[in-house]
């Protein structure tokens, strides 16, 4: 079925999730590693496409702008997870069925029949995963294709760009995020998203911890803007929070006649206005006579070095909006009537019970009735149409119509808030009916329809505690980076001197180099660490990273000296490579020297 375009609209709405695990296949099962993405595949990602299906079957779309991130792909597509996946839902089932005769024959004909429903559920699953051939990835693909979603790209391994270490690496980042996303999509990106919406501007930088094991501090630098890094791979736009809006310096472009977006700073004085203006007929340049007020409900280009030629824009997050629907307090998933994530009926790990209340402890939820809780999806689904509308009502009038640009972490839906997917698919259908003047959009579409005219110089910040880098660097977590830094300097200086470039085992060498600085690089593990969700898993994954580098470096360095390596050596690289086996094409090239533009 052909799904319509949005009908004209006062004003859009856009979805973003955004899809990421870090890389846990090889690398444990329970009650972290390869389990975390069963999870979220049969909580999370098939329902999502689930959801998807439903609205294409009648022919709706949510116009969703999804990111589904490089690391997240190669997971997805490798053969362990295809294989183990099936294993991980078959015992669910089970555990479900188990549950259902100790219920019964414990006379609880609730808790029997809520079994049966995670019987269903899980039935639903391995159908679905048979259904796409064991290919979640082309379950989106094909709604990407019929442009009913928009799939965006992410950094390689999520890394935390305003804390990498080197252009370098930043920009290996995401030249492997976008060629991951051409391999498993079969199309360029058109944007990305920023990890943890991390964004750094140009600038002398210096290293904020010393190299490890040493006082030694690295040389400061002139550091490229990451709206640079993405412009040079030619993305569109990315996503940043709402205090980046708020702290910006505004500009706005001139030589309209030209098509360059080249920016000047608004002028506060008539003097500075002579003094700053570019050369140029007068018609050509436009002043405003006051500073125009920052909105969040459109989008802008990034002020920066590649302002002038290929400008990158961004969507800024809507305040008013997220806290409703993220907040475990505050938002939907705190609704006494939805499924508690935290209380779990073990050995099977079924939930029986409901929030209740966010005040209440684990011994005093209640039981959970699936039909009640589904229900409650669609008066939220209402509240939340209603809410976007009276975001943006007073912006209806405006020349270019306004956009509310809602992200949020995929695994939000489903996995943390169970009924999220369902929810989702009400707020779709509501935004669909005639009556309501806002339409669903996804953020491609709409900078096709409404290119940015204003430019923001951004400062420094992430979506983390505060709006800053504390998440990642602080007390806990500082001294990775002691690590990584000394590892991305290493790399860049064995790429530059391209002895490497044999074709055959000085690349596969320097491949694996470079796939172990990625993960080293994976911002999930400062994020495990500061949070304490999963401490000592990240810190022991971590440990393994680094060790694996060191590992794989000193047999760079036998076959720098030698031209070969000794057979211990080499059966232990082939052992490194099954284990940390993603981004196959990697180019190593993309960590040589490159001098800033």
């Amino acid at each position: 079925m052909t799904i319509p375009a949005p009908k004209t609209a006062y004003g859009y709405m856009s979805f973003t999730l955004h899809a990421h695990l870090p890389y846990v296949v090889n690398h444990g099962t329970w009650p972290h590693g390869l389990e975390w993405l069963h999870e979220a595949a049969a909580e999370t990602y098939l329902p999502l496409l689930r959801t998807l299906r439903n609205l294409e079957r009648d022919g709706l779309a949510m116009h969703a702008t999804i990111n589904l991130s490089p690391i997240l792909l190669e997971q997805l597509a490798h053969p362990v997870f295809k294989a183990e996946f099936p294993k991980y839902v078959e015992r669910k089932i089970l555990a479900a069925r188990e549950d259902e005769a100790f219920f019964a024959q414990s006379g609880d004909g609730h808790f029997a029949e809520t079994a049966r429903f995670w019987q269903r559920y899980y039935e639903q699953a391995l159908a679905d995963f048979a259904a796409l051939g064991a290919d979640i990835i082309s379950g989106f693909r094909h709604f990407n294709d019929k442009g009913l979603i928009e799939i965006i790209t992410c950094c390689a391994t999520h890394g935390y760009n305003p804390l990498l270490g080197t252009d370098e690496s930043v920009r290996a980042q995401v030249r492997v995020g976008v060629a991951t996303h051409k391999k498993h999509i079969g199309r360029a990106p058109r944007g990305i998203w920023a990890p943890e919406c991390g964004y750094r501007p140009a600038g002398f930088w210096n290293y904020p911890v010393p190299a490890a094991g040493t006082n030694e501090i690295y040389p400061a630098f002139d550091r490229i803007g990451l709206e640079q890094a993405f412009a040079e791979s030619e993305l569109d736009y990315f996503f940043v929070d709402t205090h980046l809006i708020e702290e910006s310096m505004i500009y706005t472009p001139y030589r309209m006649d030209t098509g360059l977006f080249t920016p000047y700073k608004i002028p506060t004085s008539e003097d500075d206005a002579d003094r700053d203006a570019p050369k140029g007929s007068p018609k050509d340049i436009i002043f405003e006579e006051s500073q125009p007020q920052r909105s969040f409900y459109q989008p802008y280009f990034v002020e920066g070095t590649y302002a002038r030629t290929r400008p990158c824009a961004i969507f800024p997050r809507d305040p008013r909006t997220g806290l409703q629907v993220w907040s475990g307090e505050l938002g939907y998933p705190g609704d006494g009537n939805y499924l508690d994530f935290h209380k779990k009926r073990w050995p099977g790990g079924h939930r029986y019970w409901e929030v209740t209340s966010s005040k209440v402890g684990l011994g005093d939820k209640q039981p959970y009735h699936p039909q009640i809780a589904a229900n409650r999806t669609r008066e939220h689904a209402e509240h939340f149409v209603s809410l976007v509308c009276d975001a943006l009502r007073s912006s209806f009038d405006e020349k270019t119509p306004p956009i509310l640009s809602s992200p949020f972490d995929a695994e939000l839906f489903g996995h943390w808030w169970f009924e999220g997917p369902l929810w989702l698919e009400h707020v779709a259908r509501a935004f669909a009916r005639d009556e309501v003047p806002v339409k669903l959009i996804n953020c491609t579409d709409y900078f096709d329809k409404f290119p940015p005219h204003g430019f923001l110089e951004l400062p420094e910040g992430s979506w983390g505690k505060n709006g800053t880098d504390e998440v990642w660097m602080n007390a806990d977590t500082s001294w990775t980076w002691t690590h990584i830094y000394a590892a991305e300097i290493a790399l860049r200086n064995i790429a530059s001197d391209g002895k490497w470039r044999d074709g055959a085992l000085g690349e596969r060498i320097m491949k694996q180099l470079c796939r172990e600085l990625l993960l080293l690089e994976s911002s999930d593990w400062q994020f495990l660490i500061t949070t304490q969700a999963a401490r000592d898993y990240a810190e022991e994954r971590f440990a393994t990273h680094q060790d694996l580098f060191r590992e794989v470096l000193e047999m760079w360095r036998q076959f720098e000296m030698t031209g070969t390596l000794k057979p211990d050596f080499d059966e232990r690289l082939a052992e490194i490579e099954l284990r940390d086996s993603i981004f196959a094409e990697i180019d190593p090239s993309l960590w040589a020297r490159q001098e800033s533009k």
